[in-house]
């Protein structure tokens, strides 16, 4: 396998599983291990080995790029060195837990950041990561564990990835191992069981995992037909607009509009109708929504006029299928005065479906 695509970008292969201790980092140097074999020229970026001495032991034989060194705050802080690594400029490196947030004073503000620099620089990279660290699927994971992930990888890099390979194993397995002290020091292991290692909250980030997993063969599938220019099988008339508004955060609304848009192969836009001046803490959640959305390769348009005759209006004139809004908040005085927009939209936009996806939970 050429390790440098046709654009000179070095490949990018992503280890995926849904919880810390399932075996990625170990996985990862067993493929390190089988291309070394095969003559490739091979390295260590940066991988924790966790105190765990079967990984330690399981990196031997590979050079390692020293670490840059940051003090920070009176303490210091090891993390990837970037200039090092295309210095040496290895056909392949290997680089764990993607979504790791760099020490201040840093190159990039995040690891995924970092590897992405060295694939332009012609430099193949193997990778890890857990499903919950996906950007889009944020709510999603605060919904299931009760705890907002702080970290995240673009969907834009993961779909970008030459090959997701997911290593699995049962929760029941990976909650033995957590209990004999394999993934966390002893007085970790209470904390994590009342968290993440919950038997049923595992199974959920399994079941997304395995999920993900499927959508990439479907991307797979997708680019071959087009390589082999199999148009009937794979276009779609699908779009989906997005309704912005900067009178609350619409970071729940724009990463289920997106999944949606993935699952139907749609095109996606994010729509903000601009009726006045937005206020300084509307123009900030406007900030958010669009920096989201571009992180997502999502299409901002911004309108003005009435919100509810502009929106449509786009929709009928761009051949929308699905509009994506959240819920009203006009009081029930103003909904019996006025009317509902749902309403409204579903009169007047009779052929379209609209999703009704609930405000941003509070508290996680």
């Amino acid at each position: 396998m050429h390790e440098v695509g046709p654009d000179g970008k070095g490949r990018l292969k992503i280890f995926l599983s849904f919880a810390t201790g399932v075996g990625k980092t170990f996985r990862l140097l067993d493929e390190a291990h089988r291309r070394a074999k095969r003559g490739q020229d091979v390295v260590i970026g940066f991988i924790d080995p966790r105190k765990r001495a079967s990984t330690e032991e399981h990196m031997q034989g590979f050079e390692v790029i020293t670490p840059q060194t940051i003090s920070y705050g009176g303490r210091d802080y090891e993390t990837l060195n970037v200039d090092e690594i295309i210095k040496r400029h290895p056909e392949l490196v290997l680089v764990d837990d993607l979504e790791k947030k760099n020490p201040p004073g840093a190159g990039h503000e995040y690891r995924w950041q970092d590897v992405e620099q060295i694939l332009e620089h012609g430099i193949a990279v193997l990778t890890s990561m857990n499903v919950a660290h996906l950007e889009s699927l944020n709510d999603k994971i605060a919904d299931i564990t009760g705890i907002r992930v702080a970290d995240t990888v673009p969907d834009q890099l993961f779909h970008k990835a030459e090959e997701i390979e997911i290593i699995d194993a049962t929760p029941r397995a990976l909650i033995n191992r957590l209990e004999r002290g394999d993934i966390f020091p002893p007085e970790e292991i209470e904390q994590q069981k009342q968290t993440w290692f919950k038997e049923e909250t595992l199974s959920a980030l399994r079941e997304i995992a395995m999920r993900e997993a499927a959508g990439r063969v479907d991307e797979d599938v997708n680019e071959m037909r087009k390589k082999k220019r199999i148009e009937r099988l794979w276009a779609t008339n699908d779009r989906v607009l997005i309704c912005v508004t900067p009178t609350k955060p619409s970071l729940r609304l724009v990463r289920r509009g997106w999944r949606m848009a993935q699952k139907m192969n749609a095109d996606a836009v994010a729509l903000y109708v601009e009726e006045k001046e937005p206020t300084e803490e509307e123009a900030r959640i406007l900030s958010d929504d669009f920096a989201l959305a571009e992180r997502l390769g999502i299409r901002v348009e911004k309108l003005h006029g009435k919100a509810l005759e502009e929106i449509i209006k786009y929709c009928k004139e761009n051949n929308i299928t699905q509009l994506v809004l959240g819920h009203s908040q006009r009081s029930k005085l103003e909904q019996l005065r006025k009317g509902s927009l749902i309403n409204d939209f579903v009169r007047e936009l009779r052929t379209i479906d609209i999703l009704v996806v609930a405000s941003e939970t509070s508290g996680v």
